[in-house]
C-alpha cells in the first residue's frame, strides 16, 4: 500500500509542477513619466533596440506599431503588438506556437521574455538621453554637486 500511495503522491506532484508552467498572459502597459523628454522616434529606437538585443525579429515597423516575433530552439515561438507614442508604450501577445497558451494562460518563459523586453526598452530610453527635463535621473543634492562642486547649498 504505501508503495501504491507514493506512485500517487508523486504523480500528483508531477502534475502539479507540469501545471505551475502556464501563467496568465503578461501585457504590459508603461507610461513614460511626465517629466520625461521623449519623441516617437526616440521611443521608437528604444524599442527597437531592446527588440535586437533580445533576438526578436521585426515583423512590422509602422508609426506607432512594432510587431515582432521570436523563436526559441527553433521550436517555441511567440509574437507581439508594440503600440508605442512618446508618452507610453504597451507589449500585447498576438499569437504563439508551442508556449501552451489557452485561456488566456502561457507558458512561464513567454511572460520572461516580456518583462526582459520592458526593463530594456526602459533601460534604452534611460541611455539615450531620455531622461527628463534636466537631462539627467540624479537627485536634487547629486545635480547641485555636479554643477558647483559641492552638495550643499551656500
Amino acid at each position: 500500500m504505501s508503495s501504491l500511495l507514493r506512485a500517487t503522491l508523486i504523480a500528483l506532484a508531477l502534475l502539479t509542477a507540469a501545471g505551475c508552467t502556464s501563467k496568465p498572459v503578461l501585457n504590459t502597459q508603461t507610461d513614460i513619466p511626465a517629466n520625461v523628454q521623449a519623441s516617437d522616434e526616440k521611443v521608437k529606437q528604444a524599442i527597437l533596440a531592446a527588440l535586437e538585443k533580445r533576438e526578436w525579429t521585426v515583423q512590422r515597423a509602422d508609426p506607432q506599431l512594432i510587431q515582432a516575433e521570436i523563436t526559441v530552439r527553433n521550436q517555441y515561438h511567440a509574437e507581439i503588438d508594440i503600440r508605442y507614442t512618446r508618452t507610453s508604450y504597451a507589449i500585447t501577445y498576438r499569437d504563439s506556437r508551442d508556449l501552451g497558451y489557452k485561456n488566456g494562460k502561457i507558458h512561464r518563459n513567454y511572460n520572461r521574455w516580456i518583462s526582459m523586453l520592458d526593463r530594456d526598452i526602459l533601460a534604452g530610453l534611460r541611455a539615450n538621453g531620455v531622461t527628463g527635463v534636466s537631462g539627467s535621473n540624479t537627485s536634487p543634492a547629486a545635480q547641485l554637486f555636479k554643477e558647483t562642486g559641492t552638495s550643499k547649498q551656500n
